[in-house]
């Protein structure tokens, strides 16, 4: 064998190597094959079930007589009529799929080894995420309603505009308010892990945020994290899982990918996003509603769309756009994760810490490398895997003498 020596430019370019390694983006397991495959099915059952279901009341005539049953119960008063009817479509359009939302997140979700969630806890947040929709039903349903008696031809515009400002509230109450509905909050007890965390913020610019960790393990393997809240309400939210899971340079990374969405406005753009597809949609429910009342009027048991038996027809209608625009809305928050694992890895400048904390976060969730057409196109709302851990190995500005595309927002360490 032929031996060999390095000239002095090879030792300095040996020496300028990086002290980082490539981390190989994993093999797919059969067990995350066969689990991805299943999510699947389950999800296009779940597209068939939410349309075919306000089909069934429209169809069937269930809306408009279940409308006047309403009305009969609460003299008449339009108001009362709204709410009691749109409560009791959402009460029935949780309940009837329940057999189908259990097996698909209780049972499949323990058949692979990622939830050990009690039965008693599943149906508690069963019961609780129904009443939480119930009394945001009761908040808005009448909006619609009352702005298509007064603007029935620019309803759809007005709409839009008045639950605007639900939305954004909704957002603003979500942490404090709903979130602890379903899981516990507690103060993080690894206080030298929490100054970390709490320097990095501050290199951000997040400042007076606190850390909270969620007692997640009881229920669920998975591992999460976020940044989320507006003004007073901001904070920093570890699940003790990925505490668990994860290095503290991994889990550090991943406190930054998640900053870069409450510092640069992800969840405003994700909203105003939204809204645009609220629009365009009320639209064309407008138009279409109106069509399918001039045809179907007489089995529907009502002709107008300010009827409030039409809230099937506005939710199917809802639904049909949700699905027809999903592609287009999932590579929009893919672009907006990648950059946000690029702001992650400028923070904190560790490529090991993230590729390394990309690949516990498919492991543990059973993630695969490069998913297939459907999940890619209607349910990935994040870069492949391998996507991120080659992103992870590849990009180091800082190491290149190059500028970082968030430098501006980065302080110093």
């Amino acid at each position: 064998m032929r031996g060999f020596k390095l000239s002095g430019l090879g030792l300095a370019l040996l020496i300028a190597v990086p002290a980082w390694a490539r981390i190989p983006v994993p093999e797919a397991t059969p067990e995350a094959i066969a689990y991805h495959q299943g999510l699947d099915l389950f999800w296009l059952a779940d597209q068939a079930v939410g349309l075919l279901i306000p089909l069934a009341f429209l169809f069937s005539g269930w809306s408009g007589r279940l409308v006047g049953w309403c009305r009969r119960r609460v003299g008449g008063r339009w108001f009362w009529t709204v709410t009691l009817y749109a409560a009791l479509y959402t009460a029935f359009s949780t309940l009837i799929p329940l057999p189908l939302t259990y097996a698909e997140n209780y049972v499949y979700e323990h058949a692979f080894g990622l939830s050990n969630q009690t039965p008693a806890v599943w149906i508690a947040e069963v019961v609780n995420g129904l009443i939480v929709s119930l009394v945001i039903t009761a908040l808005i349903a009448w909006i619609p309603y009352l702005i298509l008696r007064r603007s029935p031809r620019r309803w759809w515009l007005w709409t839009t505009v008045a639950l605007t400002p639900v939305m954004v509230l909704l957002f603003i109450v979500s942490p404090i308010w709903i979130a602890p509905l379903f899981n516990h909050f507690g103060p993080m007890p690894d206080k030298a892990l929490e100054s970390q965390v709490l320097a990095l913020a501050a290199r951000g610019g997040i400042e007076g945020a606190p850390v909270f960790e969620v007692d997640a393990s009881a229920d669920s393997k998975r591992l999460e994290a976020y940044v989320a809240g507006f003004g007073p309400t901001k904070r920093i939210v570890l699940y003790d899982t990925i505490i668990q899971a994860m290095t503290e340079p991994e889990l550090l990374f991943v406190v930054g990918h998640e900053m870069k969405h409450y510092l640069l406005g992800d969840v405003w753009k994700i909203l105003a996003m939204f809204l645009a597809i609220l629009l365009g949609g009320l639209f064309a429910i407008d138009r279409g509603g109106r069509a399918a009342l001039a045809r179907w009027h007489g089995r529907f048991g009502f002709d107008t769309l300010a009827d409030p038996a039409s809230l099937p027809l506005l939710l199917f209608g809802m639904s049909f756009v949700m699905l027809v625009v999903t592609p287009g809305m999932m590579a929009i928050q893919r672009d907006i994760e990648h950059e946000a694992d690029r702001f992650g890895l400028e923070i904190t400048q560790n490529n090991d810490a993230a590729a390394g904390a990309f690949v516990k976060l498919g492991a543990e969730s059973l993630g695969l490398p490069a998913p297939g057409w459907l999940e890619r196109t209607f349910r990935m709302s994040h870069p492949s895997l391998a996507d991120r851990i080659t992103f992870a190995d590849d990009y180091h500005p800082w190491a290149d003498g190059q500028p970082l595309v968030y430098g501006d927002r980065i302080k110093a360490p």
